[in-house]
């Protein structure tokens, strides 16, 4: 791992192997990736950065959909041989598709794991306002018991004990908080209200929804548009899960992470 350019990028797999740009979603971070990487597959080789305004990358402004894709740019220029498979979560989903309209030609396919993207605003409203007036945790328990309570209930304990010890700090104000900006995630809450974008037509998509989301990240209406775009270039699966699809599936993702290796 290392710094490049804005964004810190982790580096798991095989050096050799299939590239996948790895994308998580917003409060993420790149190393949530590590475990599918080492377990599930390790004959890829995985570019996993961390993004603006999250982990160790910069926090400095700005933080809209084109700088995100302008740092994805610059992250493969250093990393990648070839094109690449870009693997979004969420808010990575969303990132995924604008990265492969802007780059078409380094992208061989993507894998949108219950995307966020085209989102409605009065919902992003809140959110922002959520995000406003409890911006961090009183300790780890409290943060520890919002995810086992939330999207983060199926999964493994050890999982998350994981993402505690990597991603969870200490403030100045004696409280906790993910590693992150909180500007950033504010505006990442805003960026998701813009319209939906399609992928090039002809590039091999996965597109799975976690069932139990509701109301939906994946918004019928994305779906339904993509379906249409895309026909027989889309494979649409849906998981009986919560949002943290990786993680709560790991190993039915590695597999339509594979398919398209």
């Amino acid at each position: 791992m290392g710094q490049v350019s804005a964004l810190h990028t982790y580096l798991f797999g095989a050096e050799d192997g299939p590239e996948i740009l790895a994308l998580h979603g917003v409060t993420g971070h790149g190393r949530r990736w590590e475990a599918m990487a080492t377990d599930q597959l390790p004959d890829a080789r995985w570019i996993a950065p961390d993004l603006r305004g999250h982990g160790y990358s910069t926090w400095e402004p700005p933080w809209n959909l084109e700088a995100h894709v302008s740092s994805l740019i610059d992250t493969l220029d250093t990393h990648a041989r070839g094109t690449v498979l870009v693997v979004g979560h969420s808010f990575g989903g969303a990132l995924a598709l604008h990265l492969a309209r802007a780059v078409p030609d380094r992208i061989s396919g993507l894998v949108l794991l219950d995307p966020a993207i085209g989102l409605d605003p009065v919902l992003m409203r809140s959110a922002a306002d959520l995000t406003i007036a409890s911006p961090d945790y009183t300790d780890a328990e409290e943060a520890r018991s919002e995810k086992i309570n939330g999207a983060w209930g199926e999964v493994a304990r050890h999982v998350l004990e994981t993402e505690i010890a990597e991603h969870l700090v200490s403030l100045e104000n004696g409280r906790v908080n993910w590693r992150l900006s909180t500007p950033a995630v504010v505006t990442a809450w805003g960026e998701l209200a813009r319209d939906a974008v399609l992928p090039p037509a002809h590039l091999p998509t996965v597109l799975v929804q976690a069932s139990k989301v509701q109301p939906p990240y994946l918004t019928p209406a994305f779906r339904y548009a993509l379906t249409e775009h895309l026909g027989a270039n889309l494979t649409a699966v849906d998981i009986e899960c919560d949002h943290m699809v990786a993680q709560a599936r790991p190993d039915e993702v590695a597999e339509l992470i594979r398919k398209l290796l």
